[in-house]
């Protein structure tokens, strides 16, 4: 009796385990999954070290909406096309593996320039505001730069759409393009820190265009942030590396 106890005590654990993994898995594949910021391309909106929730539902579901992406479907389901100026996560168009978060700009049938680091928009400029500057810490070696507001023109039923963005400098590689005309079915993603990220100006080795199957999710919240001040193993130090002023705060 004893035995037969045990075993059946093994056997609800395991269902437990299992049951709990089920609902984590579903949760991540239809309503939020958590990404982390390695990079600095999206200072100031995203600092390195923040964590964030992503909305899988935004822009409904695709391969990439399920973990390791099998190939079982094209295109997809209950789809819909980002607003412009989302700040979405996606999948390399290189290799539909790497996971990058970079700011919709341009959608199907767009035209997106960039001419002496203004961007412009259906061969409208659009406005920024100069607030000053800003020190960039913690992604390579520590620099000021100039700080602006950007307003996005809307959609068709839409408002502007107001961020923020950093340009070292108006003459950097990417800083004067050619025009891009968005294919059908693609959007044109750019990174808020302007001079240091790789993303749709590079049509060659860079992101490209963003095929909308690619999209995996919209950033909707940062959760949790650290600046990288305190190892693993300081854990007296932790309480002081924690950003706390960014903690719960919507991503826009």
């Amino acid at each position: 009796m004893t035995t037969k106890k045990k075993a059946d005590g093994w056997v609800e654990s395991i269902k437990t385990v299992v049951y709990a993994a089920l609902i984590a898995v579903g949760i991540r594949t239809v309503a939020f999954e958590p990404f982390n910021i390695p990079s600095g391309s999206m200072i100031p909106t995203l600092l390195v070290g923040d964590y964030l929730f992503v909305s899988k539902y935004a822009y409904g579901y695709s391969r990439h909406s399920l973990p390791f992406s099998p190939d079982i479907f094209d295109g997809r389901i209950l789809g819909a096309v980002p607003v412009r100026g989302d700040v979405a996560v996606f999948k390399f168009p290189r290799d539909n593996t790497t996971d990058y978060i970079k700011r919709i700009v341009g959608l199907p049938g767009d035209r997106i320039q960039v001419k002496g680091g203004r961007l412009f928009v259906n061969r409208q400029e659009v406005p920024r505001e100069s607030l000053g500057l800003y020190t960039v810490e913690g992604d390579g070696p520590r620099m000021t730069v100039r700080r602006f507001r950007e307003t996005l023109p809307p959609a068709a039923s839409g408002r502007p759409v107001q961020h923020e963005i950093l340009e070292a400098s108006d003459d950097g590689p990417y800083d004067n393009t050619t025009e891009f005309l968005v294919p059908a079915d693609h959007v044109f993603a750019m990174g808020d820190n302007r001079d240091n990220s790789l993303d749709s100006r590079d049509m060659v080795s860079g992101v490209g265009f963003v095929p909308v199957e690619n999209l995996v999710g919209r950033a909707e919240m940062i959760f949790f942030s650290v600046d990288g001040s305190a190892a693993w193993w300081e854990v007296w130090a932790w309480p002081f590396a924690i950003r706390w002023n960014r903690l719960f705060s919507a991503v826009r």
